[in-house]
């Protein structure tokens, strides 16, 4: 067992100098503990629970379980009496007939076409909006990198025309991470940002000038529906109360080009302006109307749950704020008869979740509270954590999220494994999102050495998996929240009914809640929890 540093105490005694040297014994990680791990896997993934599907039986299965063993280990609920976060999710399926986005231009009317000129424009409830247009760049606002995309117009009582991702998304040397993805091109931050100015609604075209697409890497960009197809589409989902209130659609190059027409100019031509300078292009489209009618032909409410314990902090003035640990529990149900059981997504992180707060339990609080939260609706769109992170316990101030924690990194295709050397990454994990705090990334790398892992940033510099968007992490990142999802890798198995016990890495998995066991120690009873980077 390692110690920290000698401290020293000078002591004068009967005309005497003497001293006294004590050792600070380092945290014990042995009390985070693999093989318990396996066995709340082995239960959460097993046929029993019929693949946790969101909203169904099995996942509320998963749910009360959780809440058992946050209450054996001695949490107390984070809201109320319940260890259950329960919100309300809008289920609903758009009707086709009654979807209609008409244009009017020089004194005359189109009915655009869908899929010819759009695509997308889901939305929970039914509407009615007419407004003008604006196209505002990558529609962004980042005073962080001293650009914004809405200078010098006004989106108010309109809507805004904007481009996918990020300005310079291919040069390594773009202050919006390199060639990887910041929050910003993602389109929840879009609307957010659109929203904040006053939009009606958002317009996304691609990218102009976007290169050469690579092969589709299925199933790793293959999101939450990857796996065998249903013969009927489930509806969509969205939280009831959800901070987005403004619908999205996706143009073709084609319909954004006809838009570009009525102010003379081409979409190529601005894209690459915008990337030279990093100034905003944006103007509002003369003698331009868009009004937009949605309606759905299903609707209805559901109760979701996130399962929250807490271990409340000892210090008066620091325990409101928290150190969340997350994961999600729920899964994809089961597809043709098969169980798709998620042992390693997210079973692994829900163990790891409950595991930390046996461990954290049985010895001293830290000065800052402790947040254990099992996320629910994740694979139907990161819902749990959205709506934790609108309402959370206390104030948060770092979140560690674990999502598929127990596997070995696999390239999903020939192409892949040929640009990829082979390497044992038996003992490696993916810190996702560490870029927007150095100090929580330097906290995690050196505790990583501690416990025997290697950290990899790879999936942070890699353009085309969006893989930040992608874990319960992001919606606190939204809020400038320092936020890390650590994350084993893809494999073949991911969204397969082949996602099951037998192939999990025990220790790989147990050194990674062994490295959040002494980060949150580190934080927890810190002057300062670490800072977001902008």
């Amino acid at each position: 067992m390692k110690t920290h540093p000698v401290v020293t105490r000078v002591c004068l005694f009967c005309c005497g100098l003497w001293a006294v040297t004590a050792l600070a014994q380092a945290p014990d990680v042995s009390s985070v503990r693999g093989d318990r791990m396996r066995a709340d896997i082995q239960f959460l993934s097993s046929d029993q629970l019929e693949g946790r599907r969101f909203l169904e039986h099995g996942s509320e299965v998963a749910a009360q379980f959780i809440a058992a063993e946050f209450a054996k280990a001695g949490l107390k609920p984070a809201f109320g009496n319940s260890f259950l976060q329960e919100f309300t999710v809008i289920q609903y399926r758009p009707d086709a007939a009654e979807r209609r986005l008409t244009l009017a231009r020089g004194g005359r009317e189109r009915v655009l076409e869908f899929g010819k000129d759009y695509t997308g424009g889901g939305f929970p409830h039914d509407l009615t909006a007419a407004g003008g247009v604006v196209f505002a760049g990558y529609g962004i606002t980042a005073p962080e990198y001293k650009y914004d995309d809405y200078a010098g117009v006004d989106a108010r009582g309109k809507f805004v025309l904007v481009i996918e991702r990020e300005p310079q998304d291919n040069d390594p040397n773009s202050v919006f991470n390199g060639i990887g993805n910041t929050m910003y091109s993602n389109a929840q931050a879009k609307l957010r940002i659109a929203q904040q100015h006053g939009a009606i609604g958002v317009l996304v075209m691609r990218a102009p000038n976007r290169p050469p697409e690579p092969p589709r890497q299925r199933p790793a960009q293959a999101g939450p529906r990857a796996g065998a197809a249903r013969m009927t589409p489930p509806p969509s989902n969205a939280i009831a109360d959800n901070v987005v209130h403004i619908p999205l659609f996706n143009v073709t190059d084609e319909f954004a080009a006809e838009l570009f027409s009525a102010a003379g100019k081409k979409p190529a031509e601005v894209q690459k302006a915008i990337d030279a300078t990093l100034k905003p292009a944006s103007f509002e489209l003369p003698d331009t109307r868009l009004e937009v009618h949605l309606a759905n032909s299903e609707f209805r409410k559901a109760t979701a749950m996130n399962v929250v314990g807490i271990l409340e902090g000892s210090d008066p003035a620091l325990k409101n704020e928290t150190v969340v640990f997350g994961g999600h529990f729920d899964h994809l149900g089961v597809r043709n008869g098969a169980v798709y059981g998620g042992a390693d997504d997210d079973a692994s992180g829900t163990a790891a979740v409950m595991e930390l707060a046996r461990a954290f339990a049985k010895g001293p609080r830290l000065k800052r509270t402790l947040v254990f939260a099992a996320f629910d609706g994740e694979e139907a769109g990161l819902l749990g954590s959205y709506y934790y992170a609108a309402h959370p316990y206390g104030k948060t101030g770092v979140e560690l999220n674990m999502d598929m924690i127990s596997r070995n990194d696999t390239p999903l295709t020939p192409e892949e494994a040929a640009q990829r050397p082979a390497r044992d990454n038996s003992s490696e994990m993916f810190l996702i999102g560490a870029f927007y705090s150095p100090e929580l990334r330097s906290i995690l790398e050196r505790n990583a050495k501690e416990v025997g892992l290697e950290v990899n940033y790879r999936y942070d510099r890699e353009p085309t998996q969006n893989v930040l968007w992608r874990g319960d992490s992001f919606p606190f990142v939204l809020d400038r929240v320092p936020a890390v999802w650590l994350f084993s890798g893809f494999t073949p198995d991911y969204h397969t009914p082949n996602d099951t016990v037998d192939k999990i890495n025990v220790p790989k998995m147990e050194k990674t809640a062994r490295l959040l066991y002494l980060t949150a120690i580190e934080i927890g009873n810190a002057p300062a929890v670490p800072a977001f980077l902008h």
